[in-house]
């Protein structure tokens, strides 16, 4: 692990300067900047990133230095940012460690000859996308915003919505190298002060070198699941509206900075196939979308081995669904057909994934026609095999979590193997399996998955 800058700013100017060229690359790095001017006949540096810093702003605050004159010129630090640095983000800073922090973070840190600190100046800026509307999670009546990679935007498009006082936006930081802000957002008269100690807890041991993946990377850290659990221990969203309606549910809602979604718990299944527009539908329209979300994951779950299971036991079929029996001549065994078409359903994703827009159509006639139609005819396939997997290849989009809809695919799977070796037995086995995955899996609190969140009770505001 890096080990922690220690040291303090001291009465020595060129001392303090010496040192921080010593923890810094500035001659290596083009990026890191060092400026040196005079204030009042006083020398004086200032160390900042290139590509972080606001020109402008700092074209303003060195105008206003240069103007000051000796005998204006206060003894005390304080003084001095209050009366000739013209700007809101003003902190005094007495710590190396603190100091590198916040130049790298890219703030401008400001050394004066004879003043024993270092005054940082927040002006910095970073390169940032539009807050449009996310791909993934679109809505039909909702606003048309969605969070950035930039963490102080994301918590002002929250506070946009929710202008209570009770909102409190706690930044830590995590990481021994990446040293990545991390906000945790929660409504303090809604929220479960067991479980906020818990989480706080859990962020500030956390002991990993950079989150270099984000958010998944603090996921990783916080909970260390099992290699064989697929399940998600995290709701993430990427809408301000949505993340803003969980807060006031009494939810925890983690901000990353580099990562454009909200990490949200504690969640259950049931928040996993919430939507966004859930939330803009009255509410049997959206009970009704819920219900119909779930019925079809179950079937894509249950689908395919059930019929598996019916043409291994024909005489089983009741006489209403006779139609559903395969007509045509198996050439290849329906358990290995389910597993090839599994197989490439995700090499197509992945494909579309990893194909360009202007080559999309062409890839989506390929892959409907000739994996299609004439699949079916050279007798690789049979037609209603082709018939459930598209069902299941179309229903697996239902599902607005993508690592849930994996979860679901797994299952499905254990079920299709159970089912082709053992028959029956195989079958209920599966389902066994299935179901016990479900119900003993544990969430990042510990309760059980199947647990349904309840908004916690509005206390009494002071």
């Amino acid at each position: 692990m890096k080990a922690k800058i220690t040291g303090q700013v001291g009465t020595n100017f060129d001392e303090n300067i010496a040192q921080m060229e010593k923890i810094l690359p500035v001659k290596e790095s083009f990026d890191i900047i060092r400026r040196d001017i005079t204030v009042a006949g006083k020398r004086a540096v200032f160390f900042f990133i290139d590509g972080f810093t606001k020109d402008e702003t700092m074209l303003k605050i060195m105008d206003s230095m240069f103007r000051i004159t000796k005998d204006q010129m206060p003894q005390d630090a304080t003084a001095f940012s209050r009366q000739f640095i013209p700007y809101v983000e003003v902190d005094i800073v007495k710590d190396y460690d603190a100091v590198v922090r916040n130049v790298l973070s890219g703030m401008s840190c400001l050394f004066l000859e004879g003043f024993e600190v270092c005054i940082a100046i927040d002006c910095r800026t970073y390169p940032a996308r539009g807050v449009d509307e996310p791909d993934k999670d679109k809505s039909l009546r909702g606003s048309r915003d969605g969070f950035v990679e930039t963490v102080v935007f994301n918590t002002a498009l929250i506070r946009r919505r929710i202008r209570d006082p009770h909102l409190v936006m706690e930044m830590v930081e995590a990481g021994e190298a990446s040293r990545t802000d991390i906000a945790i957002c929660y409504m303090s008269d809604r929220i479960e002060p067991e479980m906020l100690d818990k989480l706080r807890g859990m962020i500030s041991n956390v002991k990993i070198d950079a989150l270099t993946m984000n958010q998944q990377s603090l996921a990783e850290a916080l909970l260390k699941r099992k290699w064989y659990d697929p399940f998600p221990k995290f709701k993430f969203s990427e809408r301000p509206d949505t993340t803003a309606a969980c807060l006031l549910e009494g939810k925890i809602v983690i901000l990353v900075d580099n990562s454009p979604s909200a990490m949200i718990l504690p969640t259950s299944i049931f928040d996993m196939v919430e939507e966004a527009n859930d939330y803009y539908f009255p509410k049997i329209t959206g009970v009704y979308l819920k219900f119909s979300r779930a019925l079809i994951s179950l079937g894509t779950v249950f689908l395919t081995p059930v019929f598996l299971l019916f043409m291994q036991n024909l005489e089983y079929l009741p006489e209403i669904f006779e139609f559903v029996a395969i007509q045509d001549t198996v050439n290849i065994a329906l358990i290995y057909q389910f597993l090839i078409l599994e197989l490439s359903i995700d090499g197509l994703r992945l494909a579309a994934l990893n194909t360009p827009n202007m080559l999309s159509t062409p890839l989506s006639v390929i892959a409907g026609i000739v994996m299609g139609e004439f699949s079916v005819k050279s007798g690789w396939f049979n037609s209603e095999v082709m018939l459930y997997m598209a069902f299941v290849a179309v229903a697996d989009y239902t599902q607005p979590n993508f690592e849930l809809g994996y979860a679901l695919k797994f299952m499905r799977l254990t079920l299709l193997i159970l089912t082709a070796a053992f028959n029956f037995v195989g079958f209920v086995i599966g389902c066994l399996i299935c179901i016990g995955a479900v119900i003993f899996n544990k969430t990042i609190t510990g309760k059980s998955f199947l647990n349904a969140t309840v908004p916690a009770k509005r206390r009494k505001r002071q």
